[in-house]
């Protein structure tokens, strides 16, 4: 399976000077390279590559490779955004939004990642440092750190391209890596059901809760204080809202891979499998009120059950998908399903047998119930194969 690693670069005033020169004149030349595709209908790179491949390396100064790679990520981009608009991801064609999508070329910020293959970008793990090509020059010896984990991986396993990206005025590589799967444990003794939520982030049928209350609460600060910055709209807090950007999407990131860890443990610990709800359509198939939406809206539910599902692949742990329905409104134990067994939140009774559990602890049993259902039909592991940070 396929992982990415990122480390962080290191380098002096003078590198950092050229590599921001360099990523600058790529975007640049990528804009340019996309902008003709756009008017030339050439989204393939071979198609592309007549019309630009000259200029872009005379007018911006970039070699043979990374010219090449330019032009591939012009129209890289524009088949990522063409599966989007087939998916509907930008509405209904003719809506505002997908005529605004689809009709203007793309754009590629100063600081957007820039691919660089073997020939242009050798790493040194001994010493941590790279070598790397840039428009002032082949540039040796920019020192790189990373976790300790991480750096193992990427010397063992790193295999294709590299991204150089910059964020936050620092500087970063992420690298590919293909690492070996745990073999696929195909008799599980039973599965592990995961109730997704935003009160509760993550409930198993073990009786473990991870509560959503004090991320819940974080958010809501962190939204308080973007609006009162967005009001002011002095310098100083612009500079703040800047510093503390991303802050909140980092944090929930740290969150999941916390929960996805320990949840795929346990499982491949006790021999069993793991069994989630499709959740797909939750945003639109959900009535809240208007203060309860931007809880939802935000709630990186579909990050939780990704991480799940490549850290579960990479021990060997299978993966059920089973449907949502009626899994809070039916009882665990008699499977009598009706609405009013749910007479709050946190709290299911079963009417026609009159067991009473907590309700996600009680869907969790359900969906772990239907996963070994689904197994036993035999149903494969449906765990996708997915490229996620480490």
């Amino acid at each position: 399976m396929k992982l990415v690693v990122r480390v962080k670069l290191l380098p002096t005033p003078v590198q950092a000077a050229a590599l921001e020169a360099t990523l600058t004149a790529c975007n640049e030349a990528a804009t340019w390279a996309s902008t003709v595709a756009f008017e030339k209908s050439a989204w393939k790179n071979l198609a592309l590559r007549p019309h630009t491949y000259q200029d872009v390396k005379a007018r911006w100064g970039l070699g043979a490779r990374a010219g090449q790679h330019v032009i591939k990520k012009a129209c890289d981009a524009y088949a990522t955004l063409r599966a989007s608009l087939r998916a509907g991801r930008y509405g209904r064609p003719g809506s505002k939004r997908h005529t605004r999508a689809s009709g203007k070329p793309i754009a590629f910020r100063p600081g957007a990642a820039q691919p660089y293959d073997d020939r242009m970008l050798s790493w040194q793990h001994e010493t941590r440092a790279v070598s790397i090509w840039t428009t002032a020059g082949r540039m040796k010896n920019v020192a790189f750190i990373g976790q300790a984990g991480q750096l193992e991986v990427l010397a063992r396993c790193r295999k294709g391209e590299s991204d150089l990206i910059r964020q936050g005025g620092k500087w970063f590589l992420i690298a590919t890596c293909e690492i070996d799967e745990t073999d696929l444990n195909t008799h599980p003794v039973a599965f592990l059901g995961v109730d997704l939520g935003i009160v509760n982030i993550a409930t198993t049928s073990d009786g473990t809760t991870h509560s959503g209350h004090r991320v819940n609460r974080k958010r809501a600060n962190d939204r308080d204080l973007r609006t009162k910055l967005q009001k002011k709209g002095t310098k100083s807090a612009k500079w703040r809202a800047k510093k503390h950007a991303g802050r909140e999407a980092r944090r929930n990131k740290d969150i999941n891979h916390k929960i996805s860890k320990q949840v795929v443990a346990e499982a491949q610990r006790t021999g069993r499998g793991i069994a989630l709800e499709v959740l797909t359509g939750i945003r639109e198939r959900a009535r809240l009120r208007k203060p309860q939406r931007t809880t939802l809206h935000s709630w990186p539910f579909a990050q939780l059950g990704a991480f799940l599902a490549y850290k579960a692949q990479r021990a060997g742990v299978p993966v059920v998908y089973v449907d949502a329905a009626y899994t809070s409104q039916e009882c665990s134990q008699c499977h009598h399903v009706e609405r009013g067994n749910r007479p709050s939140q946190a709290v299911f009774a079963c009417r026609s047998c009159g067991f009473v559990d907590h309700a996600d602890h009680n869907a969790s049993h359900n969906i772990a119930h239907r996963g070994w259902m689904t197994w036993v039909r035999g149903a494969q592991s449906t765990a996708p194969a997915l490229t996620l940070t480490a």
